[in-house]
């Protein structure tokens, strides 16, 4: 198990944080999945909520069935046996479709000058690949994917966006993402999808969930906008995927 800590931090009165690694790699989801269900099991009734992201999983419990004491012995005998859940595709395939241009995405050119790359070897580098969804977190429905072709790797804006247009398609680091909504945002913008990514009217809300997998599919603006895509700055993302279909 690469990077393997583990490392149990206090997370409030209800809750530990499980710190399995110190490093993003594709395969720590094999083992923070593993490490979810066999919380699931051992938790049982007690067991409020699980959070994962790229290195850390945070076990929410119920403090009336169990104290943190017996909480984190629960953890520490699960961690002593833990084995990474079997490598596969697991996970919904979910394309997105997706407007690559200057207008959509007003960093294209600057991710292009920062790897040294065209505007379509940007575009290919990005779409060509496969994403996992490693965690939601920071707006509703906003997936953290990865990992980035190292091409690609550009640092966050200086100087975050007041308002990123819902559906806009994203990089950061080793990351990328798509706003589900209209929210401030320090990522590089290089494109805006049409898929509603957040809705309440949906199961679950979020299209995309932990261990999906995503493609974006490159479509131009005539496409976009048949797909339900709004070109204003304002406008939540329409099209709702293959959930709703």
């Amino acid at each position: 198990m690469k990077s393997r800590l583990p490392c149990l931090e206090r997370a409030g009165l209800d809750g530990w944080m499980v710190r399995l690694f110190d490093s993003i790699e594709v395969d720590n989801l094999l083992w923070l999945t593993a490490l979810a269900k066999e919380c699931e099991a051992a938790f049982d009734d007690a067991l409020v909520d699980l959070v994962p992201s790229y290195t850390t999983l945070l076990v929410v419990f119920d403090p009336l069935r169990l104290t943190p004491c017996e909480a984190r012995q629960k953890l520490t005998g699960l961690l002593a046996i833990l084995k990474p859940a079997e490598a596969d595709t697991g996970g919904k395939l979910h394309e997105l479709p997706t407007w690559y241009d200057p207008e959509a995405g007003p960093d294209l050119q600057r991710v292009a000058d920062l790897s040294g790359l065209s505007v379509a070897s940007v575009i290919d580098a990005h779409s060509s690949r496969e994403y996992r969804v490693f965690a939601l977190g920071f707006a509703p429905g906003f997936a953290f994917m990865g990992l980035l072709d190292a091409s690609l790797n550009c640092p966050r804006l200086d100087t975050p966006r007041k308002k990123v247009p819902a559906g806009s398609v994203a990089i950061a680091g080793q990351q990328t993402a798509a706003y589900p909504v209209v929210t401030p945002g320090g990522w590089n913008l290089i494109g805006r999808t049409p898929a509603r990514l957040f809705d309440r009217n949906r199961d679950g809300f979020s299209l995309l969930r932990v261990g999906d997998r995503v493609r974006f599919v490159p479509v131009d603006q005539e496409e976009f906008e048949s797909l339900g895509g709004d070109t204003a700055d304002n406008t939540p993302a329409t099209y709702g995927g293959p959930d709703d279909e």
